[in-house]
């Protein structure tokens, strides 16, 4: 299994959870721009993946089976290090807008 591969299986779901919230949140407030907000955070993630990545594949902390990666890297990361970051910039925010912001407590 690739590395590819591997991510699908985190990226399809997150991206689904994402862009489904970002719709139903356009549709009730349109003031609100929960696809701005999911791409600043998205960059901003990015970028610290890109510096830090680098910084730890150049130290030795860990490495990548070259039979397993495409081939294309940014500095030292290959670009399937990036999935992780990608799914987590925008899965996060739309579980946030998705889920309930009161939660009902009963007092007995």
């Amino acid at each position: 299994m690739t590395y590819w591969l591997l991510n699908l299986i985190f990226l399809v779901p997150a991206l689904s959870i994402g862009l489904l919230a970002a719709a139903r949140t356009t549709r009730r407030t349109p003031n609100r721009r929960p696809f701005l907000r999911m791409a600043v955070t998205l960059i901003a993630v990015l970028l610290m993946t890109a510096v830090f990545d680098n910084v730890m594949i150049a130290i030795g902390l860990f490495g990548y089976n070259p039979d397993l990666i495409s081939g294309a890297f940014l500095g030292l990361a290959p670009l399937e290090d990036f999935a992780y970051a990608i799914a987590a910039a925008v899965l996060l925010p739309g579980l946030w807008l998705l889920l309930p912001t009161k939660i009902s407590t009963e007092t007995r």
